[in-house]
């Protein structure tokens, strides 16, 4: 797999070496409640192992995964996944997280999010990027904002949280809207 790189962080593959990370926040409820469900419950270690061998056994080009790595180091900041291409529709679903949270705030998501619009939109020639976010994660919201994302709808409470329902926001970005933010 090849390297991606931004100004301070790499898009690489995953190593072993990464576990001790993803364990640090697989159970952490302040990081995982702006997930999906595979996080209601506890993880194991065994979990997680499981997860790393499937992400570094699996073929094909529906589901592409990331690291977001520091770029002098390449030590684990956090993941950024296409949950789904759609080689038809020319479309990819994003999924991000920054799993440790001395990195938050930092601007690493958004780098790293711009890295990954120049793959898709680029390398991959595709013509969408969408992506799900929970209505009470604002400063998700503003990081996809400021990476061009736009909202183009919701689901109305879609997700129990706290004791209430919440709606999930649909964002997208267009090449069309990318090139131009990109001139």
């Amino acid at each position: 797999m090849p390297h991606y790189y931004g100004d301070r962080i790499v898009l690489r593959e995953y190593r072993q070496e990464d576990f001790k990370y993803i364990r640090g926040w697989v159970n952490d409820p302040e990081i995982t409640d702006n997930l999906s469900d595979i996080f209601i419950f506890p993880h194991t270690a065994t979990n997680t192992e499981a997860y790393m061998n499937f992400i570094n056994s699996k073929k094909g080009l529906e589901k592409t995964n990331f690291v977001i790595a520091h770029k002098d180091t390449e030590e684990y900041i956090g993941q950024i996944d296409l949950i789904k291409v759609d080689w038809r529709s020319r479309y990819a679903i994003l999924g991000i997280v920054i799993g440790t949270k001395e990195n938050f705030g930092k601007g690493y998501g958004a780098e790293a999010i711009k890295v990954l619009q120049h793959i898709v939109f680029n390398v991959l020639n595709l013509n969408r990027l969408e992506l799900e976010v929970h209505d009470y994660n604002k400063r998700a919201i503003r990081c996809y904002e400021k990476c061009g994302f736009k909202e183009e709808g919701r689901l109305k409470d879609r997700f129990f949280y706290n004791g209430q329902y919440t709606d999930y926001v649909i964002m997208g970005i267009l090449k069309s809207d990318y090139e131009e933010m990109n001139k």
